[in-house]
């Protein structure tokens, strides 16, 4: 059987071979693709027709690191198939490109330990700034990172550690108001739907729900079904929803879970929405819109907070890591009575 040849790998073309092409000096290639560096318009000229015959691309990253910056940014998520992480990744890529940056996302769905794993993967690719969207990266980590020179940014988790830049929704507002929400509808007898994911985000919406009904002399119900979905929505509903004394207000702590628990409040115990049963969610997906939802809920702000992120690292105050507290905004639909 004859052996297929293979042709060999051609060697990347480099500054030298566009010099001798262009007939200047290397250094002179050099400050051609240097932003505001002096060079001639006739060297120029030069350059830019050897290098397009040549097909040569100037390498960015040992540019970078000569100058110990990558211009890598990494993005730490979990559950990327969720309509608001998907949205926030969408968002931040495009944003962040459009800087100059060069955006890596490493996904650490599953255990805990992933996030962690991610988190120290990031200073084997030496990226100047990591974006910690989902988990809670041991504070030993993060300092770890801010002592090898790279950045760390929060998202909506607030971080004892020093160092890390955080950028967070005001939870604790947004739920109080839900709570008030649905006092004012009418209900009582109130419960939250939410998830064992545990996040910073989630338990401080938990808690400031129920310290605001508490200050109304209101007990709630707080049931953490399973992992934050759909799924543990409707779960959610079928414990509390087959209970003598079921919730007249239910707010949920983000908005997958409100849908599920809306299809299964309706379809097998046959409850209206609102006339039964007032629900609150938050985050705002593109389903929370839907007609078949109609969901009242929260918007988390993505634009602002890619913009925050964004704006920390073009800046080079690394004073400047105070906790970046944005507010989120009610969005009246129709699953609260007025």
């Amino acid at each position: 059987m004859a052996k297929s040849k293979r042709k060999p790998k051609k060697a990347s073309v480099s500054a030298n071979r566009v010099a001798e092409l262009a007939g200047v000096s290397r250094s002179a290639v050099s400050r051609t693709f240097t932003d505001g560096a002096s060079v001639s318009a006739e060297t120029r000229a030069k350059v830019l027709a050897a290098a397009e015959r040549l097909g040569y691309h100037v390498n960015h990253l040992a540019r970078g690191l000569i100058h110990h910056r990558s211009g890598i940014i990494c993005l730490i998520v979990a559950e990327m198939q969720t309509p608001y992480q998907a949205a926030f990744v969408d968002m931040a890529t495009r944003r962040l490109q459009a800087i100059g940056k060069v955006v890596m996302v490493l996904n650490a769905t599953g255990q805990p330990a992933n996030v962690e794993a991610a988190l120290r993967q990031t200073l084997n690719y030496r990226a100047d700034a990591t974006v910690v969207v989902s988990g809670s990266p041991p504070a030993s980590l993060i300092e770890t990172c801010i002592e090898n020179g790279q950045r760390v940014i929060l998202i909506n988790r607030d971080d004892a550690a020093a160092g890390p830049h955080v950028v967070m929704v005001d939870n604790d507002t947004a739920a109080r108001e839900a709570m008030l929400m649905l006092r004012r509808a009418g209900c009582v007898r109130l419960a939250v739907i939410s998830s064992t994911a545990g996040t910073p985000s989630i338990i401080a919406r938990e808690r400031a729900f129920a310290a605001a009904a508490q200050e109304q002399g209101l007990e709630v119900q707080i049931v953490r079904a399973g992992p934050t979905g759909y799924a543990a929505g409707a779960d959610g509903a079928r414990q509390v929803l087959a209970l003598s004394s079921r919730p007249e207000g239910v707010f949920c702590t983000t908005d997958l879970l409100a849908l599920g628990f809306m299809d299964a409040a309706r379809q097998e115990f046959c409850l209206r929405v609102p006339e039964d049963l007032c629900v609150i969610g938050f985050d705002d997906i593109p389903e929370a819109g839907w007609l078949g939802y109609n969901l009242t809920t929260f918007r988390q702000p993505i634009e602002e907070i890619v913009s925050q992120i964004a704006q920390i690292l073009e800046t080079e105050d690394e004073e400047d890591t105070g906790p970046r507290c944005l507010p989120v905004q009610v969005v009246w639909r129709r699953t609260v009575r007025p």
